[in-house]
């Protein structure tokens, strides 16, 4: 492989994610690597242990916590705006893909392709989860795919419950069965209060806070309307160039793996599958939280820029990219 790159990006069907980002890793190379990590634990343990020996950068989507909004969510919850948080809900889901087969085959599934979203935001949220149940099944078992019928092998919807301990426990709506949706993409219900998510995780729309001491909802637009959910790349540059260690780690990635395999033994056998592996919480920086909307006067020109007059990810990407090499 070149000694002009320094990153390898896997972005293939996901069952080839783990033995490209082994290649690359074995070959000097950070790698970012397009969710899941990859197909089975035995694969996905074998890359965090690489990317430790060879001293190498491995990152792997969603890339939801990096968003400014789920940035100010995180602090607020850690400062105990909420209370205890008790309960939360996630969801993601669409029509599903009508262009690859391998959605849909052995190695795909709507937990791998969508799900993985919530379990990426609920335990960048809440931490690593101890237990997991789920419903899952095969609900439209044939598609066509460009023009030709198919038979689904796979899960294409699934709800999914986590234990995070300490009676703390999550719902995870997730399917190629959603035509459309109108509701928060993340919702964490506190002991003192409840805050949520507009839009998608891996595309906020501001948020909502309920504290009972205020007694009345408070809306915040979205102060980052142009972060793109693909900022895993700019994170990994400024990483890189900065030799910071990233948000986005490999532990969580596995973690994240294990939660949606255990799901799916769980929807075939009817039981709860205890989760062995665990992560470190990312170390998110606390995020002050915007105005209100009733004091923005047009978010687009000047609050999208959030605290300080700068943007939250344009001007940091255009400094770091370019010196990546240096």
């Amino acid at each position: 492989m070149s000694n002009e790159v320094d990153i390898v990006i896997v972005l293939t069907s996901m069952r080839e994610h783990a033995k490209l980002a082994s290649d690359a890793l074995k070959a000097g190379k950070h790698v970012l690597v397009e969710k899941p990590l990859a197909t089975n634990l035995s694969e996905a343990r074998e890359l965090v242990a690489l990317a430790k020996q060879q001293r190498r950068y491995l990152i792997c989507a969603p890339f939801t916590m990096l968003s400014p909004t789920f940035q100010t969510m995180s602090s607020r919850i850690r400062r105990g705006e909420i209370g205890k948080p008790c309960l939360a809900r996630a969801r993601y889901g669409w029509a599903g893909p009508n262009w690859a087969e391998w959605f849909y085959k052995p190695g795909g599934g709507c937990l791998f392709d969508l799900g993985v979203y919530c379990i990426a935001s609920l335990t960048g949220l809440l931490g690593p989860v101890q237990r997991v149940m789920a419903m899952t099944g095969i609900a439209i078992p044939e598609r066509e795919i460009n023009g030709r019928k198919i038979r689904v092998e796979v899960e294409d919807t699934a709800q999914v419950l986590l234990d995070f301990g300490d009676s703390m426990f999550a719902v995870v709506t997730s399917g190629f069965t959603m035509q459309q949706y109108r509701n928060p993409a993340l919702e964490i219900y506190g002991t003192t209060g409840t805050i949520q998510m507009m839009g998608d995780d891996w595309d906020p729309d501001g948020y909502e806070l309920w504290q009972n001491d205020a007694g009345a909802w408070q809306v915040y637009k979205e102060t980052a309307p142009d972060w793109p959910w693909a900022d895993g790349l700019r994170h990994l540059v400024e990483c890189i160039s900065r030799d910071e260690s990233p948000m986005v780690t490999p532990e969580h990635a596995l973690h994240q793996l294990e939660v949606m395999i255990a799901a799916q033994q769980s929807g075939r056998e009817g039981r709860a599958i205890p989760i062995e592996s665990s992560f470190t919480p990312p170390s998110l920086p606390f995020l002050q939280p915007a105005e209100p909307a009733h004091l923005q006067h047009d978010r687009t020109r000047e609050n999208h820029k959030g605290l300080g007059g700068q943007s939250r990810f344009t001007d940091r990407a255009e400094s770091v990219i370019p010196s990546c090499r240096e």
